[in-house]
Parts: C-alpha cells; sequence; structure tokens
C-alpha cells in the first residue's frame, strides 16, 4: 500500500542550521525507504527562484513590507503548484526550507504587518494543502548571526538590526504558542547530532500518524 505523501517544513532564524538539518533528515527518510523530496523557500522553481534574486539581493533596500510579503506569497503559489502538490499526490515526503510562517515571523513580527493581511494574501496558495508539520530550530539571533560572519555576503534580510532579528525570534515564538500541535520547537544551540536525533522522534510520530499536524 502506497504511503501518503506528507509536507514538514523546517523554520528557525538565520544561522539556525535548517538546511544542514533538511538534508541529514532526507537521508535518514531515505534510508527508512520513503521517497523524498527537498525543496526551499522562496525558490524551488525556475519562477520562484527568480523571484528570490529579487527578495535577498542587498541593492533593493527601498523594497517595501507589503511589496516583500506579496512576492513571499507570490513564489510560495508557485512553488505549491508546481511541486509540493505534485510530490504529495505521489505520495513523497516534501520536506521544504523555510514556509509560510516565515512570512509571519519575518513580514509579521519583523516589518510590523497585519498578520491578518498575512494570511488573506497566503491563504489561496495554502487552500488545498491541508495538514502539514513544522519543525523549527530556535536560536537567539546574536549566536544565528555569529555563525554566519564569515559568509563573504550577507542577504538583504540577514544586513538587518539585531533588534529586527529579535522581534522574528520573538514571533516565531509566538507562532508556535498558537499552534502547538503544528511546529516543535527544539534548541538549535545543541550538538548537530543531537538535534536531529530530536527531529527525528518528531517526525517519525507524524509519519507514522501518531502526530497529525495541522493546516495553516
Amino acid at each position: 500500500m502506497e504511503r501518503a505523501g506528507k509536507l514538514i517544513t523546517f523554520e528557525g532564524p538565520d544561522g539556525s542550521g535548517k538546511s544542514t538539518q533538511v538534508q541529514l533528515t532526507a537521508r535518514a527518510l531515505q534510508e527508512g525507504g520513503y521517497s523524498v523530496l527537498v525543496t526551499r523557500e522562496p525558490g524551488g522553481t525556475r519562477l520562484s527562484e527568480a523571484i528570490r534574486g529579487l527578495l535577498l539581493d542587498p541593492c533593493y533596500q527601498e523594497m517595501s513590507p507589503v511589496t516583500e510579503a506579496l512576492l513571499y506569497a507570490g513564489a510560495r503559489a508557485q512553488l505549491i503548484s508546481e511541486v509540493i502538490l505534485p510530490a504529495l499526490a505521489e505520495g513523497k515526503i516534501v520536506l521544504c526550507d523555510r514556509f509560510v510562517d516565515s512570512s509571519f515571523a519575518y513580514q509579521g513580527y519583523g516589518r510590523g504587518l497585519s498578520l491578518d493581511l498575512l494570511h488573506l494574501i497566503n491563504q489561496f496558495a495554502l487552500t488545498k494543502l491541508g495538514n502539514f508539520y513544522t519543525i523549527l530550530l530556535d536560536l537567539p539571533p546574536k549566536e544565528g548571526l555569529d555563525r554566519s560572519k564569515e559568509e563573504i555576503l550577507r542577504d538583504r534580510l540577514e544586513q538587518e538590526s539585531l533588534e529586527f532579528h529579535q522581534r522574528v525570534r520573538d514571533g516565531y515564538h509566538a507562532l508556535a504558542r498558537s499552534s502547538p500541535g503544528r511546529i516543535k520547537v527544539i534548541d538549535a544551540s545543541l550538538e548537530p547530532e543531537v538535534v536531529q536525533k530530536q527531529i527525528l522522534e518528531y517526525v517519525s510520530a507524524y509519519l507514522l500518524d501518531q502526530d497529525q499536524g495541522y493546516p495553516f
């Protein structure tokens, strides 16, 4: 009997190790016999990657918060329709490096946009998605930014103030409190292998239907 496809998203501040943990999780699931698709936000399709370039390029400092939110939502809509929904229909486990919670954390809590507005502009893309599950890698902003300080060029959001990144973290905490059944918080300051062990415990519970996840 073919397994049902499921979406697991990974969230957290810059420098929290999301990309590394996504890859480790994908490898572990593949070894367990699952068909896995790894993607990212913004990005994952030709069009969404082009939008990613606009969003993260430091030369566009004049970009308004509303424009930013709409571009993220547009890239997300394309990713869902072109990649995520077809993969779920094929029974794959989709691991996405960032998803809709990033919009609430960064454009909502970070930029100060209305959460109701963000929900409105994202609900069209997520209507057919159903339940999904989220791993939130939590890390103090300064520690995360210090981890990435050796990068040659920080992207437009990474260049924001420490106060901005603290608001983002506070936003993630608020989201986790409001959706405890979907968002699972893990201390990203722990050793990577410890973090991975905790991730696999949560993910296994979700894939075995011991934990249901929730819709957006």
